[in-house]
Formats: structure tokens, sequence, C-alpha cells
């Protein structure tokens, strides 16, 4: 925990003097840091601490977050824009000006609301650094319209920040070195870790969505700073600003998904999609003089998505909602405008969403901070739907839990169907050929058809969900290769020919997933149908044969069953039901999908999932379960019945028997007359951990109440047993008994390292899975023959993940011993 503290808060400290030095030699006639050297060094750093931020989250929530990430962003943009100023990008007068100051207002902002909250909630080291360098910025803002103002006041306050980390890091090395005696103020992390996790727990919310808000600020304020006469022209300088803001956009989508907010994540999905489209704008004037124009079809669908979010998110907190009618009246603004960005009515709206987002910012801040909470109108709205029979709002723990197990990620549906719609009205636009470029279409195709498609199918193969996550993956890959090839003025004869044979080639994968979704459902069916629609599209306009009014006929018919599987995605993630059906299976056979409701996947992070396994063991069940190794099989030994059923479910092979598992050797206790006193105490030492130890069958085996099913377990002369290294395992062993154990596998195959192979392998051969992930190794046990034991001798079966050498060195000190 202080490991991250300690990289973020050191790391900005570091940032800080870099830019300290920088600042104090500005006035020399050559600066004592090269320009170009100064930026590498700041986006080394930026990556640094959103590492730090990122992986200090995952444990708690914290202002140390928010902090990290946007100083993170800042400096990833601020280091592009001093590269470019090293590579002589930013020539004319002014330049450095047009292109620092928008960022810098932004995160002068941001930062006062950090410090604010930070020293409301008590958090005086992060509020300090985050007030220094907040004033930093406004001071070097300053000095760029006024002569008045010298760069040593910039400096100043960078060093401010270098002070206080350096008090930060002094407080640490005294904590470590007089043993957790001497705590400086405010650098004991352990108050503060369990303060947060109380905190964490109490309720559900996006830890990440400030960085977000923040990242909105930034982009609304790159062309809102133009309309205000703040700076004089948009160009490439500001482009790392906008760019840096989508990358950074996508990245809080994903981990919006981690922290299981659809609804937020499929909304910083589509603000990227606006950053990057402001800076191939920005950037397209590099090729042409001229400014691109903006296509209708785009901005107009892209506001229906957003009225249609904004209710849903209205639902959840009505402030977030109205919030997203900003981008409404944005999008309706583009498109009333051919320039887009550069015209006035979308500038204004900017103002409007830079002023928003800054309140937005210090309302999800303060209330993730705080004890007491600034109302949002959230328990208005639950108890307004709670008096509808019709509507019911899905809550509880497992609201994004998967059918095979659990996931640490929602669902990314919403967002991928979302994509389908705006990527879907890209082959309505027919280009210049001389100027492909002119037309803003690759934004829309290549990042929302493209990039978020792909992180859609990502995280779907993070869910389990092997078949839609192939289908967008194959989309997203058709949507870059088309977009690029066609809106970048890559066609030509040759080049024609191969894309066609390409095209092909896709249309052939994508009629093996229309077959697979006759097993999934009626909806996943007519999207996959529907799409070869959109790649013959692609193929007849790679040859040039696109007849009149076809690409309009396959948007609008792909258009609609995408809109329709976005809004049936976004029903089925916030009410209970299903207003919007998916569908049914066209075709359902035995065994596949028909199984579905007869197999239990519960998360073995909860006690209550482990009861249940419990509960189906002991009346006979089987069951998958996770293990300091692989994925097993087990039955309880007092069950006869489930004993035989195990071995005949995975087809046992003679020559690999099933082996015996206990929680500890009380369990054997009753018969530990019928072990050797040597044998007793080295399976003492070796375990817990994954050794399985072979020892000789004796009348001890009839303690555990196998009955005739003992035939099953073991050889007629020995028998494998083992406590495993595995908290829920043996809290499991612990509930039911000794329990009989082999691999969650049919016989000759690979081990079971994902809870979602149990099921694919076993199918309805098994009563229910305890779902935990990967597994953590993907090494078998050591198998170690102890039946010569007494005699100083053993053997080794198998040598899996602990070493011969390791299990020998056990042995001689019990021997000593």
């Amino acid at each position: 925990e202080s490991l991250h503290s300690s990289i973020g808060l050191l790391g900005i400290s570091a940032g800080s003097l870099l830019l300290a030095v920088h600042f104090y030699s500005l006035p020399r006639a050559v600066a004592l840091i090269p320009s170009t050297a100064l930026g590498v060094l700041l986006l080394i750093l930026s990556s640094l601490l959103a590492y730090a931020g990122i992986r200090r989250s995952l444990r708690n929530a914290s202002l140390f977050l928010s902090l990290c990430l946007t100083i993170s962003v800042f400096w990833c943009s601020y280091g592009v824009v001093f590269i470019l100023g090293g590579q002589g990008v930013l020539n004319d007068t002014g330049d450095f000006r047009n292109a620092l100051v928008p960022g810098l207002v932004t995160f002068t902002l941001a930062l006062v609301i950090i410090a604010v909250v930070g020293f409301l909630c008590r958090e005086v080291i992060l509020a300090m650094i985050a007030s220094a360098v907040s004033l930093a910025s406004a001071h070097e803002v300053a000095m760029h319209y006024s002569t008045a103002f010298s760069s040593s006041a910039v400096a100043c306050n960078y060093m401010i920040v270098c002070l206080v980390g350096g008090y930060f890091a002094l407080g640490r090395i005294l904590y470590f070195l007089t043993k957790e005696k001497i705590a400086l103020p405010g650098t004991d992390l352990a108050k503060k870790k369990t303060h947060e996790q109380i905190q964490s727990t109490s309720g559900s919310m996006n830890h990440f969505a400030v960085t977000g808000l923040i990242l909105n600020m930034l982009s609304a304020s790159v062309f809102g700073c133009r309309l205000l006469g703040v700076t004089g022209k948009l160009f490439i300088g500001q482009v790392p600003w906008l760019w840096a803001a989508g990358i950074y956009q996508i990245g809080i989508c994903i981990l919006s998904y981690r922290a299981m907010d659809v609804l937020m994540a499929t909304f910083f999905g589509f603000t990227s999609i606006l950053k990057f489209a402001g800076g191939y704008c920005l950037l397209y004037p590099i090729w042409q003089p001229e400014e691109p124009s903006f296509p209708t079809p785009f901005p107009v669908v892209f506001s229906i998505l957003f009225v249609v979010l904004a209710l849903f998110l209205a639902l959840k907190s009505p402030v977030d909602g109205l919030y997203l009618l900003f981008y409404v009246a944005y999008c309706i603004a583009l498109a009333c405008c051919p320039k887009g960005f550069f015209e006035g009515g979308p500038q204004g709206v900017d103002v409007a969403i830079f002023v928003a987002s800054a309140l937005m910012t210090l309302i999800h801040l303060y209330n993730v901070k705080a004890t007491a909470k600034i109302p949002t109108g959230k328990g208005a709205v639950k108890a307004l739907l709670a008096r509808s029979s019709f509507l019911k709002l899905r809550e509880g723990a497992d609201l994004h839990a998967p059918y095979l197990g659990y996931s640490k990620y929602a669902d990314a549906e919403v967002l991928g169907y979302a994509c389908s719609v705006l990527a879907s009205f890209a082959i309505t636009m027919t280009g210049d050929p001389q100027a492909p470029l002119a037309t803003v279409v690759i934004p829309w195709v290549v990042v929302a058809g493209g990039i978020l498609k792909l992180l859609g199918g990502s995280v779907a193969f993070a869910r389990g969900k092997t078949l839609e996550s192939s289908a967008f993956i194959l989309y997203a890959v058709m949507w870059i290769i088309w977009g690029l090839t066609r809106y970048g003025g890559l066609y030509g004869t040759t080049r024609s020919f191969h894309a066609a044979v390409g095209i092909i080639a896709f249309m052939l994968f994508n009629v093996f997933i229309v077959f697979c979704t006759l097993f999934l459902n009626i909806a996943w069916f007519f999207y996959s149908l529907t799409f070869l629609l959109i790649a013959v599209s692609f193929l007849l306009d790679a040859i040039h044969a696109l007849p009149a009014g076809y690409d309009i006929a396959a948007t609008l018919i792909f258009g609609l069953v995408s809109f329709y599987c976005f809004l049936s995605a976004l029903f089925n993630s916030i009410f209970e039901g299903s207003c919007l059906p998916m569908g049914r299976p066209i075709v359902q056979l035995s065994g596949m999908g028909g199984g579905m409701t007869k197999c239990l996947h519960l998360p073995a992070r909860k006690a209550s999932s482990v009861k249940r396994i419990a509960d189906i063991l002991k009346n006979g069940g089987t069951c998958g379960i996770p293990t300091d190794t692989v994925y097993v099989l087990v039955a309880a030994c007092n069950r006869p019945d489930a004993v035989e059923k195990a071995h005949h479910s995975k087809r046992q092979a003679q020559d690999r028997p099933m082996s015996l598992w206990i929680s500890s050797l009380k369990q054997l206790e009753p018969a530990k007359h019928l072990f050797s006193p040597l044998l007793w105490d080295f399976m003492e030492a070796a375990w817990p951990s994954p050794i399985s130890l072979v020892v000789p069958r004796g009348e001890w085996v009839d303690f555990l109440g196998m009955k005739d099913s003992a035939k099953y377990v073991g050889t007629p002369q020995s028998i494998a047993i083992r406590i495993p290294d595995c908290s829920v395992t043996t809290h499991l062993i612990d509930l039911v008994g000794p329990i009989v154990v082999t691999s969650a596998n049919p016989t000759g195959e690979a081990d079971t390292t994902h809870h979602n192979q149990v099921y694919a392998k076993l199918g309805d051969k098994v009563d229910a899975v305890l779902c935990d992930g990967p597994s953590p190794e993907n090494i078998a046990s050591t198998v170690v023959d102890c039946t010569k034991i007494d005699s100083g001798n053993i053997g080794f079966f198998r040598v899996g993940i602990i070493p011969k050498s390791q299990v020998l060195q056990i042995l001689e000190q019990v021997q000593k011993k």
C-alpha cells in the first residue's frame, strides 16, 4: 500500500523539480533542460503516476487516485507540447502560448477543486501538492500574458511541491527505521487505509468518474478558449491535450467497467470519440489548408444515443442525467455547423460543458471523500420507481455477475452496440477522391467502430462470453481496415482487389459467427446476419460496383438492429426482468444451452457461496472448485454415490486414480495409530502445500465412510492424500469433511485453469462450480511416494510446482527431529 503512495508522491516531486529547474533557467539564452528532453521525462513520469494511482485505486477509494491521474494526464499532454516546441513545430509568435494555455487553465481549476476537497477532508499533504501545482499553472498562464510575472514565481510553486514531497519521504523513512513508532503528521498511511476501506465498502461509487469529468473539462477548454479570445487560433499545438484526453478517457472507460459502472463507462467511451474527432480536425490542416467538413448523420445519431443514455443515467442519478444533456446540445450544434468544432455554436456549448464539468467534478469528488454528501437526487428516483410494478431497478451484489461465475468487469455490450450504430452511418459518406481526409469520418469509424469495439470484445471475453467477444473483435478489425482504406485514400486498382479478397475472407468468418448465434439468441442472430449486409457493401465498394441506395439501406437495417440491441442491453443492465428481450436460441441442442440452469456458478470470494457448495456436496453432488494449483472436481467421502458419480463423470483412467483431501490432520486423528510416526510427522511438516503424499492403504480408510466406493479412490495398495494451501478449499473441507478429488477435465486432456473451463469440459456432469477466476498456478501438485518412507526412502510419481530438493529437505528435517 505504501509503495504505490510513495511512488506517486515522489514521482510528482521529481516532475516538479524538473519543472522548477526549467522555469528558473528560462530567462537564460540557453535552457538548462532542452524542451525535447523535458517533454520525454514528463511523459515517463506521467506513466509512472498513472500506474501508481490505478494500482492504489484497486484497493480503496482515495483523493490520491484523482490527484495522480489528473497530474498524469497534465504532464503527458504538457510533455508532448514541449516535444513539439523542441522539434520546431511551434515556430510562429504566440504558438507556444496558444498551445499551452487551454490545458493550464483546465488543470488550474481542476487542481483547485482537488485541493479544496483535500483540505475539507483533512488530506493536507495531497491538498498542498494540488494547490501548489495549481498556483504554478496559474502563474504560468499569467506569465504568457504579462511580462510582470516572471518564470521564477512558477518555479517557486514547484519547489513547494518538492518540499512537501521531501517531508513525505522523510516521514516514511522515519516510519520504517523506527519500526512504526514515529510517524510524522500526514504520513501514516495505515490510518488512512482503514478509514478509506470503511468508506469504500459503505456504498458503490465509481471513483474514476472524477478524472473522466476533468478530461471533459480539458477538451472543452481547447475550443472554449478560442471562442472567448483567450487563444488566437486552433492548430496542431492543441492536439496533445485532445488526444491525451481521448486516450486517458478510454482508460477511464475500462476502469469504470472495473468499478461495475456500465452507464458512466459508456458515457466516457462516447466522449472519447469526440476528443479524437476534435484532434483529427486540428491535425487536418497539415495536409490541406482548408478546414475539414463535418458530416451531418454522425452528430444526429450521436445526439440520439446521448439522449437515451441520459434518460437511463437519470434513473440512477438525475444530476448526471442532466449533465449528459449538455452533450446532446453539443452534438446538435455540431450537426448544424458544416465546419463543426471550428464554428461558434459548438464552441459556445464547450464553454457550458467546461463549467458543468467543473461543478460535476466538485460534486463527485466531495461525495467520494466526505461523509456528508451533496444531494444528487438518487433517493428520489429510487423511491419513485419503488411504487412502479412494471419497472424495478436491478440492485444487489450480484448485479453484474455473468452466468459463468464472476468477472472483474461489468458488461460492455451496451457500448459495443452503440458503436455499431455510429460506425454503420460511415458507409453513407462517399468522400472526395481528391481530398479523402476532408470529411471527418475516420474518427467515427476507427475509434467508434474499431477501438471501442475491441474494448467491448475484450471485456466480453473477460466475462466468459467467447462468441460475443469474437464477433466484436472481428467487426472491429473490419471497421478499422475498411475505414482507413476508404477514407484514408488508400484505394487503387491493385489495392481494391486485395481489399476485396480480404473482405471475402472476413465474410466467411462472419458466416461461421452467424451459424454459432443460432445457439445464442435471436437478437444476436439478426445482429450478425445484418452485418453481412455491411460486409457486402464493403465488397461492392472495393470493386467499384456499389449500387445507388444500397449503402443507405444496409445502414438503416444494421443500424436499427444494433439500436435495438443497445436498448435491450441498457434495459437489462438497469431493470429486472426482460422489457426488451434478446430472445431465446433459435436452435437448442441438449448439452448446448440446454443445461444452463442446471449448473450453479458461485463466486468463491463469498462465504455464502462456499456454504452452498458444501450443502451440494453433503447432498451427494459433485462440484468444481479452485485450489492452490488448478481446478479440481470433488465429492464428499461420506457420500459413496457422489464418489462413484465423480469417477464416471470424467471417465477416470485406472492409472490415474482419485485422491483424498483433508483440511487438517485432526480429521485423521482417530486413525493416527495406524500410521507410522515418521509418516505422520512428515505429513505434519509437508502440509498445507501443493504436495500430495501417496501413503499405504490400510484400515484407516474405513474411518472415511466411503464403503463400496472406496475402490474408486487410490489403488489397492495406496492412496494419495493432501491438505491444500488454499483457504477457500480448506474452509470447504471443514464444512463437508474429507473429500475425494480428481482433476476437472476428461482423462488425457490439459488441466483446467479457469472456472469457465470446468463447465465447458464437464458440462451437466458437474452440479456446481465455485468460481475464482484464473488459477494461481498452471502447474499441478508434486506427487511423492511415501509407501517406503519407514526405510528412509521416498520416490516421486510427478514433480510439479514444488521441486524435489524442497521435499527432500523437509524429509531430512523430520528425520533429524
